[in-house]
C-alpha cells in the first residue's frame, strides 16, 4: 500500500490552502510570495508558501492575517515556530507549512534554491491560480 511520491501532485485541498495563506499574505503586504509544490520530494507536506516582510512586526502580522483566514477555510496550525522572535515563523498546518521570514533570513537562508527543482504553484493576488496552475520544473515533469 506504498505510494509513488513522485507520481503525486499536491492535493487540491492543500494548493487551495496554500492559496488562502497566500492571499493573506498579500493582503497584509508580504513580498516575494511563493507557493512550491513539495510533494515529491517530502512525505510530510504537500505545499510550502514562503513569504518574506521589512521587519518583525510586520513578519506578526502577516502570519496573524495567514491564521484568520486559514482558520476562516476550516483549518488551524498544528505547530507555530519562531512567533516570539518575529524573524522566521512557521505555521504548519499539515498539508501546508507556511514560512513567514524577515528579509534578511529570506537572503541568508534561501529557502528558494533548496527547493528550486520544486513546481510553482503560480499565484494571482486575488488568490487564484494564474494561467497555468503549476510551471513543472523540467526535473519534476521527468517520470
Amino acid at each position: 500500500m506504498t505510494t509513488e511520491r513522485s507520481d503525486v501532485a499536491a492535493s487540491e485541498n492543500a494548493r487551495s490552502l496554500a492559496l488562502v495563506a497566500a492571499r493573506a499574505a498579500a493582503d497584509k503586504k508580504a513580498e516575494e510570495l511563493l507557493l512550491l509544490d513539495v510533494s515529491d520530494r517530502l512525505i510530510i507536506t504537500d505545499c510550502f508558501v514562503i513569504a518574506s516582510a521589512s521587519n518583525e512586526r510586520q513578519v506578526g502580522a502577516i502570519v496573524e492575517a495567514i491564521e484568520e483566514k486559514m482558520r476562516a477555510a476550516g483549518t488551524k496550525p498544528v505547530r507555530r515556530e519562531g512567533t516570539r522572535e518575529g524573524r522566521w515563523v512557521l505555521l504548519d498546518f499539515v498539508d501546508v507549512i507556511v514560512h513567514v521570514q524577515h528579509s534578511e533570513e529570506r537572503a541568508f537562508y534561501e529557502l528558494e534554491r533548496l527547493w528550486k527543482d520544486c513546481p510553482v504553484i503560480e499565484f494571482d493576488h486575488d488568490g487564484a491560480p494564474a494561467d497555468s496552475a503549476e510551471q513543472h520544473s523540467e526535473e519534476g515533469s521527468q517520470a
